[in-house]
């Protein structure tokens, strides 16, 4: 005969490591979410530095100081960053570009455009 106790005991027997086993399954998703943000977060400094060595290259080329300057200021942000220069009425506007990866194989491209006044003209 089998009592109320025996039948609770053989439920929780049969749940015994589900708990491993729902771990063991959600795990790697949680750890790619987070390696996702970390990726994530990564790219966003480096565009904030991108954004910041844009805006001093054209405030550089806007009050008259030479193209290698402005380079220079981009190339300490990131040695692999492309630039270019546009002038355009009172405005000179730099725009520099790289890429970055997220998680080693996903391939991000950032840009960032600063501009300033012309006044070196």
């Amino acid at each position: 005969m089998t009592g109320p106790a025996q039948r609770i005991r053989a439920g929780c027997d049969r749940q015994r490591g589900s708990a491993t086993a729902e771990l063991a399954m959600a795990l790697p998703v949680v750890v790619l979410t987070l390696l996702l943000g970390v990726g994530a977060l990564g790219a966003g400094m480096r565009m904030v530095a991108l954004q910041d060595a844009v805006a001093d290259a054209a405030r550089l080329l806007g009050r008259g100081d030479d193209a290698g300057a402005a380079g220079a200021a981009v190339t300490r942000a990131d040695p692999a960053a492309e630039f270019a220069v546009s002038r355009s009425e009172a405005l000179v506007c730099v725009t520099a570009s790289a890429e970055t990866r997220i998680l080693g194989g996903l391939v991000v491209p950032i840009r960032a455009t600063g501009c300033a006044l012309d006044g070196g003209r």
